[in-house]
């Protein structure tokens, strides 16, 4: 069990070291885009599937409530939370819409879209990122190594340079935090 967890702890490592000579610059790109976006009354609409539908939730709850420092909320929806919404959008059309569908509805000019999918592929994602294209909106998307689907969707595209769907996450993680990170300090300075 100790060599496993070895294994892991080498690989997740190397995937943060990496990720710091590929993968940062875009990290401090789409904190500001965002903070760009949310200064200008935007708000920031995250979606994505199991994990990735917690690290949007996640990343939803950061904005509104607080993350480091006390601030007033700032405008984060998760697409993933409203079962009602999923669940009729699933059973009268597609699993695939049930993020386009509330982008459609719900977003205004100005507002930003982060997709989450650690394979990059997600049928869902993907077409809420299009929908959001198709409405002008800003877009980001925190993938894999995999990027063919989501890339050409995104304006900055987080690329995490691993196929390993926990070493994935944990970047996610990570870029998610320095992203609430950045967006409050560019927007409300150093907490005292």
């Amino acid at each position: 069990m100790q060599e496993i967890a070895e294994a892991a702890l080498k690989r997740a490592i190397e995937v943060h070291h990496e990720f710091q000579r590929s993968g940062l610059e875009q990290v401090v790109a789409a904190a500001q885009l965002i903070s760009r976006g949310l200064a200008a009354g935007g708000k920031l609409m995250a979606m994505g599937n199991g994990g990735s539908a917690a690290d949007a939730q996640h990343l939803s709850a950061e904005l509104v409530n607080r993350f480091l420092m006390e601030r007033p909320g700032l405008p984060g929806i998760a697409l993933t939370t409203d079962t009602s919404i999923l669940t009729a959008v699933a059973n009268d059309y597609d699993y695939n819409q049930v993020f386009s569908k509330q982008i459609k509805a719900l977003a205004v000019d100005g507002d930003m879209v982060l997709g989450l999918s650690t394979s990059g592929r997600s049928p869902n994602v993907i077409a809420g990122l299009a929908a959001a294209r198709q409405r002008g909106l800003a877009t980001i998307g925190l993938t894999g190594r995999n990027s063919e689907a989501m890339g050409p969707l995104c304006d900055i595209l987080i690329q995490v340079p691993s196929d390993e769907t926990p070493r994935i996450q944990e970047m996610h993680a990570f870029s998610i935090h320095m992203i609430c990170e950045l967006v409050d300090l560019t927007l409300f300075g150093r907490s005292q």
